[in-house]
């Protein structure tokens, strides 16, 4: 039985989220505030297979939360917000979240996500054993490291999945179609908008060695390199 940890300050989300999840087959952890959600994954760093995590709490907004978290456990994170303001969705993405939910959502969408999301970190599928440079870019694909340089870039896990991906079809076109089904899967909720933002993402994470990923208009994208 896989199990979730929702975190969100008004009881009564974290009960509709039970209510639904329960029914799914999930075991729920509930936790009022960040404060108690981060202490929780201390105590209990293997146990979660997926974090709810609201955005907006007081002693400890949800950003924050997932910083801390993001030391001790990397279960993947679902986000939630009454904002759907691209800043919040951008730094929630920066912070290595898997998914973002503005407020107010549909219980039952919420748990597809749920689902494509536990789906995919228990897949274990990953990219073929080898490292890959491009100048100064170096991927190692066994170890998912990258380094820009000589030194080692900060990519979050979502970034690096895109990357690999490219990566591994380069100098092919790839459409935006493609992208979202290979790297989010085929039961992915979101948007084209999702894709768009961690492009930009990823190129800022690159630095210098973003003019690798080259944007076909109308069609998608593609890591040009030789």
């Amino acid at each position: 039985m896989y199990r979730i940890l929702v975190v969100d300050d008004e009881e009564k989300i974290r009960l509709l989220i039970r209510k639904y999840a329960e029914f799914e087959g999930y075991a729920v952890v509930e936790a009022g505030d960040g404060m108690e959600a981060v202490q929780t994954c201390r105590d209990h760093p293997r146990d979660f297979d997926l974090i709810v995590m609201d955005v907006m709490m007081p002693e400890l907004d949800g950003f924050s939360a997932v910083k801390e978290i993001r030391k001790v456990c990397d279960s993947p994170v679902l986000m939630l917000s009454a904002r759907g303001e691209e800043y919040d969705k951008i730094h929630g993405f920066e912070l290595g979240i898997d998914d973002y939910v503005v407020k107010p959502f549909s219980p039952k969408e919420l748990m597809m996500r749920v689902g494509a999301i536990i789906k995919r970190a228990k897949s274990g599928s990953g990219p073929q054993k080898e490292v890959v440079s491009f100048e100064g870019l170096t991927i190692d694909f066994t170890g998912r490291i990258v380094t820009l340089d000589g030194e080692k870039a900060e990519l979050s896990p979502k970034e690096y999945d895109l990357l690999f991906y490219m990566v591994s079809n380069r100098n092919i076109a790839l459409t935006r179609e493609q992208l979202i089904t290979n790297v989010w899967g085929y039961d992915f909720y979101g948007d084209d908008r999702t894709l768009d933002t961690h492009i930009k993402l990823l190129r800022r994470s690159l630095g210098p060695y973003a003019k690798f990923i080259v944007t076909l208009r109308g069609v998608g994208y593609r890591f040009e390199a030789e």
